[in-house]
């Protein structure tokens, strides 16, 4: 229930609101705060109470009356490491926007309706089992932006910045969505089902056909790339978040932007390991051109949310990397990346935001000697900044280093090109911007210029702060949750063929078994298409002595029939196969083991 109410809250909110007069200014503001305060708590026990060594789905809910049965469509939310993280931080972004929405001030009551739906929809996607409602939520979430940047956003190109950012995200939006109906018909259609962990385990005993792989991921892989703004389609984010709201730019760049991300750590690589290994190989090579020509291009920027876009856009290639590298550390670097940039970018946004309303100016020639009349805010855009450089202490340096070591191993000139791009170039740009700013003689028309007045004023950004060094200084508070369930997602990544034909099926059957059984015991749902082989009996003990006997990822795996064999099995017997010449005759045998435990001879 705890999951239901962190998705359904901001739209019971958003239609309360819907009914409140238009002549009140304060209700909006106050709903919409109390609303995400109430999710963020939900949220934090929902993170805190998460069983860390489980890589099954937890949480389990099924919401009624929203789907279709005959076309095996339900509403059914799960949580699992890869997700948990993402959905405490889209609660804690979207609670410190509501806090610096002072720009505000008209058509108060359509703004804070459009942004509770963008957040229930950000949640909803994050949160969604059912690949209906994963694709539905994202599009509930998407639509508010265009409104909310064409009618509240700033800047002399903002109506242009509306009509490329709604062009670019709706198309991205529908080349993702032919791949997901492409994939959802290569099921047999009395199996059909939109049911994510069903699907999962389906393609994980069934392989799908390499040429379908070899269509279907690549339209997943640009469609969730664009909305993530993957390079070349890139030039939609830095216009787009430089022109929107504050509150806007920082739930878009921080939450939403990363649902393409985890369409692919989720969906297309575990589903299609053919395409995934033919295709990564193009996403390492274009996730360069987001972290160094991004990178270039910032360095260039006048303007300080150009600049912070064109970051924001250069820190996604890390993660791109990270899911390239097809290995536990790269994934797991990967969703940890996403987590400390969705709070960067946020808490990055909250400043620009603040000092516009201030100075109404963000070109960054005009300012200088802030730090003397902005001490709160210099000192959390320093920090905001050394974080985006990846400094050790905040969760970004984390999620960094974890997808460098793990990539290294496949690309390593890809690799070295990235690593100077976020020590260099990163650097460069970052902390310019703070010399710019910051420092410097002050001139005598910003002396009117005040600080951030009171403690709830600052809390939006304390709040930021203080999750960013939390998961820098305990970082196995994230590691230790998405480790589970990101190994699930390489170890499918990297099986070979179908893997009820390969002899030492039991690691991967386990790893896919673990995300059926795991929903079938909360949801109560018949298993989907049917138990895995090996799996009969697989419990809560016998994955971690599967977890030990697990060869490395991307290892061959060994043949059964060399593994040791227990005198309890070998008393009940068995029986075995012996291929003559060249597999044209075989001889089937039985053979029963006396109480030394040895076997007979054969006859």
């Amino acid at each position: 229930m705890t999951l239901a109410l962190i998705v359904l809250l901001p739209f019971l909110a958003a239609a309360g609101l819907a009914f409140l007069p238009r002549t009140d200014d304060t209700a909006p503001r106050t709903v919409a705060a109390g609303t995400t305060f109430v999710v963020l708590l939900l949220a934090v026990r929902m993170f805190w109470q998460f069983d860390t060594g489980q890589a099954g789905y937890q949480f389990v809910v099924i919401i009624p009356g929203l789907g279709a049965d005959a076309l095996g469509i339900q509403c059914r939310l799960g949580v699992d490491g890869i997700n948990a993280g993402l959905l405490l931080m889209g609660a804690i972004v979207a609670f410190a926007a509501v806090g610096v929405t002072r720009d505000i001030v008209r058509r108060q009551k359509e703004f804070f309706l459009l942004f509770l739906v963008m957040t229930g929809g950000i949640l909803g996607a994050f949160a969604s089992l059912d690949l209906f409602y994963f694709y539905f939520f994202h599009e509930l979430a998407l639509v508010p932006t265009f409104i909310m940047i064409g009618v509240w956003g700033r800047g002399e190109e903002r109506n242009y910045a509306t009509f490329k950012i709604t062009l670019y995200l709706s198309l991205g939006a529908l080349i993702a969505l032919i791949g997901l109906i492409a994939l959802y018909l290569q099921m047999p259609p009395d199996q059909r089902t939109f049911d994510i962990p069903a699907m999962t385990q389906y393609f994980a005993e069934h392989r799908m056909e390499s040429g379908a792989q070899q269509a279907i991921f690549p339209a997943l892989m640009f469609g969730f790339g664009i909305l993530v703004s993957l390079w070349p389609f890139h030039t939609w984010a830095p216009l787009g978040y430089g022109s929107a709201p504050t509150a806007t730019a920082m739930l878009h760049a921080g939450v939403l932007k990363k649902f393409g991300l985890y369409g692919l750590i989720r969906i297309a690589v575990p589903l299609m390991p053919e395409g995934a290994k033919q295709w990564l190989e193009v996403l390492a090579l274009l996730c360069l051109g987001n972290i160094l020509y991004c990178g270039l291009v910032a360095m260039r920027q006048k303007d300080l949310n150009l600049l912070i876009g064109n970051s924001s856009v250069a820190h996604m290639g890390f993660v791109f990397l990270g899911i390239a590298s097809l290995n536990l550390v790269g994934v797991t670097g990967a969703v940890v990346i996403m987590i400390a940039h969705g709070l960067l970018a946020a808490l990055s946004f909250a400043l620009s935001g603040y000092l516009f309303h201030t100075a109404q100016t963000l070109e960054i020639a005009r300012m200088g000697g802030f730090l003397k009349r902005l001490p709160f805010i210099g000192t959390a855009l320093t920090m905001a900044m050394l974080a985006g450089c990846g400094l050790p202490g905040f969760a970004n340096f984390v999620g960094e280093a974890l997808v460098f070591f793990g990539a290294w191993k496949t690309y390593p000139a890809i690799t070295g090109l990235a690593c100077w791009g976020a020590l260099l170039i990163g650097a460069v740009y970052m902390l310019r911007a703070v010399r710019s700013i910051l420092h410097g003689p002050l001139a005598e028309h910003w002396n009117q210029i005040q600080d951030v007045p009171h403690a709830w004023a600052k809390l939006p950004f304390a709040v930021l702060i203080f999750t960013l060094l939390l998961f820098g200084f305990f970082p196995r508070l994230l590691t230790e949750k998405i480790r589970p369930s990101a190994e699930v997602v390489v170890q499918l990544a990297n099986r070979e063929g179908d893997i009820r034909t390969r002899g030492g099926q039991g690691t991967i059957a386990a790893a896919a078994g673990s995300i059926s059984k795991s929903q079938n015991r909360r949801l109560s749902v018949p298993p989907h298409p049917g138990p895995l082989p090996g799996g009969e009996g697989q419990g809560e003990n016998s994955r971690s002595e599967s977890r030990a006997s697990r060869p490395r990822t991307g290892a061959p795996v060994s043949d059964p029939a060399q593994t040791p064999v227990s005198k309890e099995s070998r008393r009940i017997g068995d029986r075995r196969s012996e291929v003559h010449g060249q597999g044209e005759r075989t001889i089937q045998t039985s053979r029963r083991v006396n109480t030394a435990g040895e076997a007979a001879p054969r006859q």
